[in-house]
């Protein structure tokens, strides 16, 4: 019997791409997407970018290194999507610190923005406090900025 894996996204360059399909649950009474689905979109797209990128949050949490919590978000709403619309939610590393990510997150439908978010996360300590991100975490976000931006036609 076939066991198909979850879908994980790609990475086109410096962008993950990420498909989701609007279903009956996620619209509202009036029959487009309820806001507060967008964020639960962004947040799978960023769960497996970074699973792509190599980096696994549950070993991290497990060994006791600490976690990634969000600590900005700014959403921007500017059209809805409705029902078996097919989204792509495109991701794109903004900036790094030792400590933090910015990323840019944006719902396309065609080529038509949806909705955009700037999302900051920490790397923050089991006891919440703000820490260094793992060496290898912030190689894997600084890799990202280094490739050529979207339509470049820099090798």
């Amino acid at each position: 019997m076939p066991n198909p894996a979850p879908p994980s996204g790609c990475f086109d360059g410096a962008r993950h791409l990420y498909a989701v399909r609007v279903y009956f649950e996620d619209t509202d009474l009036s029959g487009v997407v309820y806001h507060a689905n967008y964020l639960r979109w962004f947040e799978r797209a960023r769960s497996d970018m970074l699973r792509l990128l190599g980096i696994d949050q549950r070993a991290a949490q497990e060994a006791g290194e600490g976690a990634f919590a969000v600590t900005d978000l700014a959403l921007r709403y500017l059209r809805p999507a409705r029902l078996d619309d097919d989204v792509l939610i495109e991701s794109t590393v903004a900036e790094v610190s030792r400590v933090t990510c910015t990323l840019v997150q944006k719902a396309l439908l065609g080529n038509g923005l949806l909705c955009e978010a700037r999302v900051r996360v920490a790397f923050v300590s089991p006891g919440g406090r703000a820490r260094r991100q793992p060496a290898q975490f912030t190689a894997a976000f600084t890799s990202l900025l280094a490739l050529p931006p979207e339509g470049s036609d820099l090798p």
